[in-house]
């Protein structure tokens, strides 16, 4: 049952987030709430079929409120305004009457009776309060009435999956001004929804009906509560406080630690403002430090491979959320084999999930380890992490972890012992590729037939080639030099073997994969810019690599697309092949600045920036549709894009190192900067309390005509300053 299940998550198409319209979203640790406007959330009532719509109130991948939708006097109020504040901490939504019939059969005209929602997440609960004036000269007298419920369904039954049986849903409760829904799933565990208010209310069935009695200029408070494990507690205007208190200063710590680059361009100051918030709102504190979940709605959990990369664009200028990525996943490492679960000793998580599904195996995502790269990835990460902070005792703690993970590198993952590390699905509920582009036809030959057997990605053996690289540096940190002379050996090899395999003077560029029978998947691809971020290309074919990524197949002129146009099976609206995905783009920048190519890298950036200044909010998605840019027309949306989504909100800040081309080393106390480029959008950029091992300094660079400037101001400590024109 677990397999079928899992195989139509994955086959069936993604449901559109909005049906008609922007909708917002709030999330704190593991609860997160989908709405539109007005405040409302819908549920299954305004989606063909059931449970298809994305909005809705979710706690561990439940949705644990359908339905919440305000009316005033049965009807619904018309919207003045609804937005989330610049933090992401509060939703504010501002309504008015319609013309309406109140309770004493008076007519009450439009836009007499003003109505303020203002609603925030904090501790598994949503606090909401709601103030009603009335501006009339009249007295009004009429109901609010809330209409609520709850489908208890897991996020991948919404996602499509369809399971032949589910819980039972038990009859919703009234106790005093306090609705409870509850549902008893299968996995024997009761799940309850509380709705309380501090004001007196009537309750019928999944009805809330609130009386509003108001002279000429009075107005009413009103505080509502939606717990997600049943707490009744009545709210209180002293509880509502202390929630937002608390709420906003965390996402200011969150915020502050990312957000300290101001430019000569306030739209690109605008970009960076809200990457920093929207990072702020995915980051959760868990036990071993901040931890970016992937993305809303279908990624609300701690994903592998999404959080090291995010960590890896961000770490320049926040090196804790590295160390918080890296203390989680070194403690859900693989212990043992699980085929379900495609687990091996050593290999770094790709997802857990908390859902009903999860826990009753129907999908093996309570902890999943189907990820080729991560595992790599991880490595590199923790290099990284060392030479941007010199923190020796924290990468002796995970040195165990790395080490694990290397031994799985080179047993587990390399099944075959050709050098090359390769992934095959072993549990027909998983992934059938297992990459970051991780669609079932997302790895294809020429032809358009799709890679079978056991498959080696491209990107992944430069992720190794860099991850035991990484692995030297550490070792060598420790002071075990055997490990470390090892690791670059096998580095060097590994090089070698992946110039030979999966060079192509056919297409000018790597193939993307060589399939189980060892051909390679010679395809054009945004793949081969990983390889030049990893710096595994010789000189030579890293400019080609450059020159074909720049081309107009593979570049749109808003970004890189995953595959050419004119591929076999390219389709600018598919998931993987052919759309634009801000991540993607921002890794191969990285890769074309680290090979001298900034121009390119510029043309990039300024692509992405100018389609984030056309996204609401300039708030980059997971990803967009890869059609080519035409004048007087905006980037092209692909319809179930998760947003915010982590890795999308990251790519600024690799963007920007990219093109001034920091590098930090905290050992020797350095800021490097090397042949920076300023796209012709920025003329100056300063980053402030840059911290470089146990000294701080602000950043700046400023365009003086054909030559880019570079100084240092407010060092504090022993930081210098390296810049090569």
């Amino acid at each position: 049952m677990g397999e079928d299940i899992a195989a139509a998550v994955f086959e069936s198409s993604e449901p559109a987030l909005a049906q008609g319209g922007l909708l917002h979203v709030l999330k704190h640790d593991d609860l997160f709430a989908v709405f539109d406007a007005r405040g409302d959330f819908y549920g299954h009532l305004h989606a063909v079929g059931p449970s298809i719509g994305a909005d809705g109130l979710f706690q561990d991948d439940t949705r644990i409120l359908s339905q919440l939708v305000l009316r005033m006097n049965g009807a619904a109020p018309e919207l003045l305004s609804g937005d989330i504040g610049r933090d992401n901490v509060v939703f504010t939504a501002h309504l008015t009457n319609p013309p309406f019939q109140d309770r004493r059969n008076r007519i009450v005209p439009r836009a007499q009776i003003h109505l303020l929602r203002r609603r925030l997440l904090w501790q598994r609960k949503l606090y909401e309060a709601l103030l009603v004036r009335n501006y009339s000269a009249d007295d009004v007298t009429f109901d609010l009435t809330l209409d609520a419920d709850a489908d208890f369904r897991d996020v991948f039954e919404i996602r499509g999956a369809v399971r032949p049986r589910r819980g039972d849903a038990m009859q919703p409760c009234a106790e005093g001004n306090c609705l409870t829904l509850s549902y008893r799933g299968l996995d024997e565990q009761m799940r309850t929804t509380a709705i309380s208010f501090s004001a007196p209310v009537a309750i019928r069935g999944r009805r809330i009906i609130i009386p509003v009695d108001l002279k000429p200029g009075a107005s009413r408070h009103i505080l509502m509560t939606i717990a997600s494990d049943g707490d009744m507690t009545m709210p209180s205007r002293g509880a509502f406080f202390a929630a937002l208190k608390a709420s906003k200063r965390e996402a200011r710590r969150h915020i502050h630690a990312l957000d300290r680059v101001k430019t000569s361009n306030t739209a690109f100051d605008g970009w960076v403002g809200r990457a920093a918030a929207d990072l702020s709102l995915l980051i959760t504190e868990l036990e071993t430090g901040p931890y970016p979940y992937a993305g809303i709605p279908w990624f609300s959990v701690p994903f592998g491979r999404d959080a090291v990369m995010t960590a890896l664009q961000a770490l320049w200028i926040n090196p804790s959320l590295a160390r918080g990525v890296l203390s989680f996943l070194g403690t859900v490492q693989a212990a043992e084999q699980s085929s379900f679960q495609e687990a091996e000793p050593g290999k770094i998580m790709h997802e857990t999930r908390k859902g009903e599904m999860a826990a009753l195996r129907e999908v093996p995502f309570g902890r999943y380890y189907g990820g080729v790269d991560t595992t790599p990835l991880f490595v590199m990460l923790a290099g990284a992490y060392l030479r941007r902070t010199n923190d020796v005792e924290f990468c002796r703690s995970i040195w165990p972890a790395v080490r694990a993970a290397l031994e799985w590198i080179d047993t587990f993952g390399d099944a075959d012992d050709d050098g090359f590390v390769e992934y095959r699905r072993s549990d027909p509920g998983g992934l059938q590729n297992q990459g970051w582009k991780d669609s079932d036809d997302s790895i294809f030959h020429a032809d358009g037939s799709c890679a079978a057997g056991a498959i080696a990605l491209v990107e992944v053996q430069a992720y190794v080639v860099a991850a035991k690289r990484a692995a030297a540096e550490i070792a060598d940190a420790l002071g075990e030099a055997d490990v470390a002379t090892r690791m670059k050996d096998a580095a060097d090899r590994l090089e070698g073997n992946l110039d030979r395999r999966f060079w192509s003077d056919e297409i000018g560029t790597y193939a993307i994969a060589l399939d189980g029978a060892k051909r390679p998947c010679t395809i054009r691809t945004s793949n081969a810019g990983h390889v030049l971020f990893c710096g595994v290309a010789d000189k030579a074919k890293a400019i080609r690599v450059g020159r074909d990524l720049m081309s107009q197949d593979l570049f749109s002129g808003w970004g890189v697309r995953t595959v050419a146009a004119g591929s076999s099976l390219y389709n600018p609206m598919s998931y993987h092949n052919g759309t634009i995905w801000p991540h993607d783009c921002a890794v191969v920048a990285a890769g074309l600045a680290r090979y001298g190519m900034t121009d390119a890298a510029a043309r990039i950036f300024t692509g992405l920036f100018d389609a984030a200044c056309r996204f609401p909010a300039f708030r980059l998605p997971e990803l967009f549709c890869g059609f080519r840019r035409r004048s007087g027309e905006g980037p092209v949306a692909y319809p179930s894009a998760c947003t915010p989504q982590a890795w999308a909100s990251g790519a600024v800040f690799l963007l920007l190192q990219a093109c001034l081309g920091i590098d930090i080393d905290a050992k020797a106390g350095v800021i490097h900067v090397s042949k920076p480029c300023l796209p012709p959008w920025l003329d100056h950029v300063a980053i402030g309390d840059l911290t470089v091992g146990s000294g701080q300094a602000s950043l700046h660079f400023r365009r003086e005509r054909d030559l880019i400037a570079v100084a240092l101001s407010d060092v504090q400590g022993d930081v210098r300053l390296e810049s090569l024109a």
